[in-house]
């Protein structure tokens, strides 16, 4: 009966790691492209020119008169400065904006949830994004989770795991549990042993 009760605690322990910082945004953020991203390209004075293209799952896009143009790792207004060049042996200074209008940003800043959730999947990462943003993303956890046992694996910290309390942040309401993500996190649910 003791070995049951010691079980029985071990199942509603928290998670060995240390826990996630509350603060991890990094505040000098910036969006970069990914592959199925969708952009609005707008070529100024020349709407033929003009339109919306999805990024490729190598990175790339095709507009017209510009095949192939690299647009993966790189922002908005990096992106639309290499089809003006593309674009500056046909057009005579061509003004090219770039509207991102559709986002899943690049692999390596994509959120993923894994275990126990009631819909695992990846997120595109958002400035300021916290536990509870992708908690409610993901349709929250299953009958069978131990959410206190979850856990972060932090790549951008050389994948660097914390413990996260999941069910006091959805269950008791407890915001202290609510700490921010960073891209490229792994959110990791357990089962629950009992």
């Amino acid at each position: 009966m003791a070995v049951a009760a010691v079980l029985l605690l071990a199942g509603c322990a928290t998670s060995s790691f240390p826990p996630a910082p509350p603060q991890a945004a990094d505040a000098e953020y910036n969006y970069v492209i990914g592959p199925g991203d969708s952009l609005n390209i707008v070529v100024w004075r020349n709407p033929e020119l003009s339109m919306a293209v999805p990024v490729r799952p190598d990175g790339k896009i095709t507009t017209p008169l510009v095949e192939d143009l690299p647009a993966m790792g790189k922002d908005a207004s990096q992106l639309a400065r290499d089809i003006e060049g593309a674009l500056a042996q046909y057009i005579r200074e061509p003004v090219v904006t770039v509207i991102v209008t559709g986002f899943r940003g690049p692999y390596s800043e994509q959120i993923r949830v894994v275990g126990e959730a009631a819909q695992p999947q990846t997120l595109a990462y958002v400035q300021r994004m916290t536990l509870l943003d992708v908690m409610i993303q993901v349709g929250g956890i299953t009958d069978f989770a131990a959410g206190n046992r979850a856990t972060i694996l932090r790549t951008a910290e050389g994948n660097k795991q914390y413990g996260v309390r999941i069910n006091d942040l959805l269950k008791r309401g407890d915001v202290s549990a609510n700490v921010e993500m960073r891209p490229g996190d792994v959110l990791i649910i357990p089962q629950s042993w009992f």
